[in-house]
């Protein structure tokens, strides 16, 4: 008489990313997102580009406080995803895209220069970039 045993595949904890590992991995794509943006910032304003917005010239420092920020904010969401839903990464990159998309809305309609609102919108794109791959790759598929 022979027995078969069958097992099913349960993630280990090796394969299961840890709130520490998604909190550090955000951490550090937040603050390269954060220079990222005030490099390209600097950029625009090296080759011409205004940052003014209704005469008021938003301070390098400004990119790379809001970068933070609202990074900060998304990784708050990453957490609360990696808890809450049943798939965290497609869900963090659907809202995440969503959002940075929204994000754009007030840059096109900003008091500024054309040259200016095409430059607030790249640090976002940019800091997307960095930021939701990033966090992605530490969150459960």
């Amino acid at each position: 008489m022979s027995a078969t045993i069958i097992t099913t595949a349960t993630p280990t904890t090796s394969s299961v990313p840890t709130v520490g590992s998604l909190l550090r991995g955000g951490a550090v794509a937040t603050v390269l997102a954060a220079i990222a943006t005030t490099a390209v910032a600097g950029v625009g304003q090296a080759v011409g580009i205004s940052t003014d917005i209704s005469g008021a010239p938003i301070p390098a420092s400004g990119f790379a406080t809001l970068t933070v920020m609202f990074s900060l904010i998304g990784l708050l969401i990453a957490v609360g995803l990696r808890r809450f839903a049943r798939q965290p990464r497609s869900t963090w990159i659907r809202a995440t895209v969503a959002l940075t998309v929204l994000s754009l809305v007030p840059d096109v309609l900003v008091d500024a220069a054309a040259t200016t609102k095409i430059l607030l919108m790249v640090t976002h794109l940019v800091a997307a970039g960095i930021v939701i791959p990033a966090v992605a790759r530490r969150l459960r598929a």
